[in-house]
């Protein structure tokens, strides 16, 4: 049973920077592709970013350039490194595992983060 805890979410100014960790278990981490989604309020969840297996990158336009995402296999961890953070960054971030084509139907509790300007 895959499980995903999402942590490092707060409260930050317009400008700032928080980091995101989501630890995985129940899954062969190193062999599968990791993302970040968020949902903003009032809105639908979608994808921020994603890293293969191999390392390979992917990001939504909206945030290209200001957050990176990044993993630890030894640690079955995922990261996402948001800088520049702008006040439409604000939701709730949830990590996912991708097995196959598909994203994991299962969610975990996810990190709020809260963007003033």
């Amino acid at each position: 049973q895959v499980q995903l805890v999402e942590s490092g979410g707060g409260l930050e100014q317009t400008g700032g920077s928080l980091r995101l960790s989501c630890a995985a278990s129940g899954i062969i981490f190193t062999i599968y592709t990791m993302g970040w989604y968020r949902q903003a309020p009032g809105k639908q969840r979608e994808l921020v970013a994603y890293i293969t297996s191999g390392g390979t990158t992917n990001y939504a336009d909206s945030v290209k350039g200001r957050f990176t995402i990044s993993r630890d296999n030894a640690k079955n961890t995922v990261y996402l490194q948001m800088n520049s953070l702008k006040p439409e960054d604000t939701g709730v971030y949830y990590c996912n595992v991708k097995m196959g084509l598909y994203w994991n139907n299962g969610w975990g509790q996810g990190t709020q983060v809260t963007v003033s300007s």
